[in-house]
């Protein structure tokens, strides 16, 4: 399946940026920089931007792909990359970093193939969204970027990412964290038929199945993400000027083929390239992670999502799994930054 480029990237990557209005990172917690004794409700007392955002984002060739990246922190800190999912983007961290940088380290958070400035290098590369096609792009990155071993962490499609990295690149993975658990799946399962109220919550994924739902979604992207976000995370209050900031990377003129494809091909609908099928033969298998691991969830996650007692098994390294309460969805970095720059921080030491 060929991308519809609607226009040139040099258009896109201008019209991208002066609609991000790339400003300076501002630095948000205690004036020491030590956020230890900070809690959720204390996070949402103190004074925020009204529009944090990151330094700069950089651009690199990256296997099929010219990367867009935040690259954030000390050059020779211990590196961090941070994954974004559906329908969100690299805004979901944008209060994770400053978090982290104060600590020393350094931080990666790239937007996924199909969002934001990330595009193809080739209008002939098949718009792939299969899972390990895009976690092989984040083993690019960290190539092109020298990076010989990170601590990976995610969400959503993030999580999934996540999890990949750290099952068949562990030599990569210095440490995981990841929301929702493990997420690692394959086409047979992906066909199985579930209980009607969990088939349910996987709606969008049938109305993607059909061309009107591609035809829909093309034509309402930003209304459908804000629907997403309502739904995934109901006790979540963020204003227009959040959203409009992340919707800015669903321009990509990627965007919408790397997403239907993504479901489509979970359901076995749609082939994968055949350059990735020994990587979806490894996690057909569900490989065990043995990286230290932290899984996180919040109480109020409305996406669908495994309960932790499902996946525990599947972490034979140091490994504990977190609750975090006070109405926290599927969007749990930008919901919880604290939280989830802990639980770094802290795998970092196991």
């Amino acid at each position: 399946m060929q991308g519809e480029n609607k226009y040139d990237r040099r258009s896109f990557l201008s019209d991208v940026a002066k609609s991000m209005a790339v400003g300076p990172l501002v630095m948000i917690g205690a004036a020491d920089g030590d956020f230890t004794n900070l809690k959720t409700k204390d996070m949402n007392a103190i004074k925020q931007p009204a529009n944090p955002s990151f330094v700069q984002i950089k651009q690199i060739d990256a296997g099929v792909l010219n990367v867009g990246y935040a690259d954030e922190g000390p050059a020779n800190g211990p590196v961090v990359i941070l994954l974004h999912g559906w329908p969100y983007d690299i805004y979901s961290y944008v209060d994770v970093v400053p978090l982290l940088t104060s600590k020393g380290y350094r931080t990666i958070v790239p937007y996924l193939r199909g969002y934001g400035t990330t595009t193809f290098l080739s209008k002939e590369t098949v718009r792939n969204g299969q899972q390990s096609a895009i976690a092989k792009d984040i083993i690019d990155l960290m190539d092109a970027l020298n990076i010989k071993k990170a601590i990976v962490a995610g969400f959503d499609w993030g999580a999934r990412t996540a999890n990949i990295l750290a099952a068949l690149w562990p030599e990569r993975s210095k440490a995981m964290v990841s929301v929702s658990g493990y997420l690692i799946g394959n086409q047979q399962a992906g066909k199985l038929p579930l209980p009607p109220k969990a088939e349910l919550q996987w709606w969008y994924q049938y109305y993607f199945a059909t061309e009107r739902g591609r035809a829909g979604y093309e034509k309402y992207t930003n209304d459908f993400a804000k629907l997403i976000w309502q739904i995934a995370s109901p006790k979540w209050n963020f204003d227009d000027a959040t959203f409009e900031k992340t919707a800015a990377s669903f321009n990509n003129p990627d965007h919408v083929s790397i997403v239907i494809h993504n479901y489509r091909w979970r359901l076995g609908l749609v082939e994968g390239e055949e350059r990735y099928n020994e990587l979806e033969k490894r996690l057909a298998t569900g490989p065990v992670i043995t990286v230290p691991s932290i899984t996180l969830e919040g109480d109020a996650n409305g996406a669908p999502h495994p309960d932790s007692s499902i996946y525990a098994n599947k972490f034979t390294g140091k490994y504990k799994h977190k609750l975090i309460t006070e109405g926290i969805g599927h969007n749990l970095p930008q919901e919880a930054p604290k939280e989830f720059a802990d639980a770094i921080i802290e795998v970092d030491s196991y």
